[in-house]
């Protein structure tokens, strides 16, 4: 047990997280201590060579006024007091010769740099960093032309400041350890921090995997990334329980509606078994049983086609379709119809009317509000079919003089299986409208009803482009 929560702590996003800050913290520090110890390097030489050029340019002085003599007095007075360890001079010709020097006793590994004497010339002072042999420290050696013919070599031991970097990398390995170490608990902080979210978002759906649908993920009003996610997660899980909730809908109106058709069925069979058997009568029950399955097919279809067009399940047969020539092909359909029940319909549309659409999906929009308006109005009423456009929207609008809708029907009259008191006379399934809604919503757009009772009712779609 204790080695599996080691392992799951170490393959947890948090740790993973932590090591990869800390190990970015520590790269990235190195990297400064590079910088900063390379800097601190250039700048001790830089100072070590302003020192070394000054005392070319006063020993090049003295040996000018005062000779080779006081030059060499100089030298070992000033190699002494400055410590003979730490400093030494020596005077040497063009070819490498020495002249005169201090005490280099402890100097004996410092040659001559044949390299920098042949390119001394006229040139400033030229500057070399020796470490020699048998000695833990680097030496800082500058060559200048003191005079015609000689070339002065002074050296300057990096002692004392080699000490200081030793000293320095010291410190920087004890302050580096302890940085280090609040790096990885403040990263391990920032890191729980930064995963709280994503550890109520896992609960959350651990308890709704146990059946608790009710439940969200809190947010926390930052307006972060996790934050965002929260807010997804439970607008995704809205949809979901939405959905849930309409397919138990749907279920309980199929488990309702298919009982009618089913005990018509059921009832002619049992009619026809027990009366006489004569073949008009197995004829009729089965043109009756077809005319029902039919029905009930067609019910069914319906639904299956709302419930994947409001899930959005495949894609729409998008393709540029003029509306006008739509909506009037669709009145010339339904037109035999109306005149059969003495019923006018008129149409206004635009010479042309382009919008990018599913023509199969829309020709179903036009049709169930024409075969609407034509069913609930009354024979000598009129039909009046219009398609305008505002610049961003198509609207298509179907009116009728028909028998109206009540203020408290209107809000239920695209649920499915809703049907009006007054429209129950008529043969229907009460799905038509929520196909259309379906439909429109599926594009984008929005259906509109305006209704007076008694009076007549108004559809109106509004598809943006």
């Amino acid at each position: 047990m204790f080695f599996e929560r080691i392992d799951r702590f170490r393959r947890s996003l948090a740790f993973r997280l932590t090591l990869l800050y800390t190990v970015m913290f520590m790269i990235l520090s190195f990297v400064a201590f590079v910088i900063f110890y390379e800097m601190a390097i250039f700048s001790t030489h830089a100072r070590i060579d302003r020192t070394l050029t000054g005392e070319v340019k006063k020993f090049s002085s003295l040996l000018a006024s005062m000779g080779l003599g006081i030059l060499k007095e100089e030298m070992s007075l000033e190699a002494e007091s400055t410590g003979t360890g730490k400093v030494f001079f020596r005077l040497l010709t063009t070819e490498g010769e020495e002249i005169v020097s201090s005490d280099l006793s402890l100097w004996k590994g410092i040659g001559i740099s044949r390299i920098a004497l042949s390119h001394l010339a006229d040139k400033g002072p030229l500057f070399e960093t020796l470490k020699p042999p048998g000695s833990r420290h680097k030496v800082r050696v500058a060559y200048g032309i003191a005079g015609p013919g000689m070339v002065l070599q002074i050296g300057h031991s990096l002692r004392e400041d080699e000490h200081l970097f030793e000293d320095f990398i010291e410190v920087f390995r004890t302050v580096m350890a302890i940085v280090l170490a609040l790096a990885a608990l403040g990263g391990w902080f920032l890191a729980r921090r930064g995963l709280s979210g994503v550890e109520k978002v896992t609960q959350t759906a651990m308890a709704i995997a146990d059946g608790a649908m009710e439940k969200r993920v809190p947010l926390t009003g930052r307006g972060d990334e996790i934050d965002r996610l929260s807010g997804i997660f439970n607008h995704m899980l809205e949809r979901i329980q939405t959905l849930i909730t309409e397919m138990k809908e749907v279920t309980d109106n199929i488990a309702h509606d298919i009982k009618s058709p089913i005990t018509r069925i059921r009832g002619l069979a049992e009619v026809t078994l027990t009366t006489e058997k004569s073949i008009d009568e197995y004829q009729t029950m089965a043109a009756s049983t077809v005319e029902e399955c039919d029905r009930l097919l067609g019910m069914i279809n319906t639904m299956l086609e709302i419930s994947e067009t409001e899930a959005g399940v495949g894609p729409l047969s998008s393709s540029e379709v003029d509306i006008s020539a739509l909506v009037a092909d669709a009145c010339d359909l339904f037109h035999p119809l109306a005149e059969d029940k003495g019923l006018y319909v008129e149409t206004h549309t635009l010479p042309q009317c382009l919008l990018h659409c599913d023509r199969g999906k829309l020709q179903r929009v036009v049709a169930n509000l024409l075969d609407n308006a034509i069913k609930y109005t009354p024979s000598g009423g009129k039909i009046t079919v219009s398609v305008q456009e505002n610049g961003k929207d198509v609207i298509i609008s179907v009116h009728d003089t028909g028998i109206g809708i009540s203020p408290d029907e209107i809000p239920h009259i695209f649920d499915r299986f809703f049907r009006a008191d007054k429209s129950r006379s008529v043969p229907g399934a009460g799905l038509g409208l929520s196909l259309v809604r379906a439909i429109v919503r599926r594009h984008g757009g929005e259906v509109q009803v305006r209704s007076a009772h008694g009076i007549g009712s108004t559809f109106t779609v509004v598809l943006p482009r």
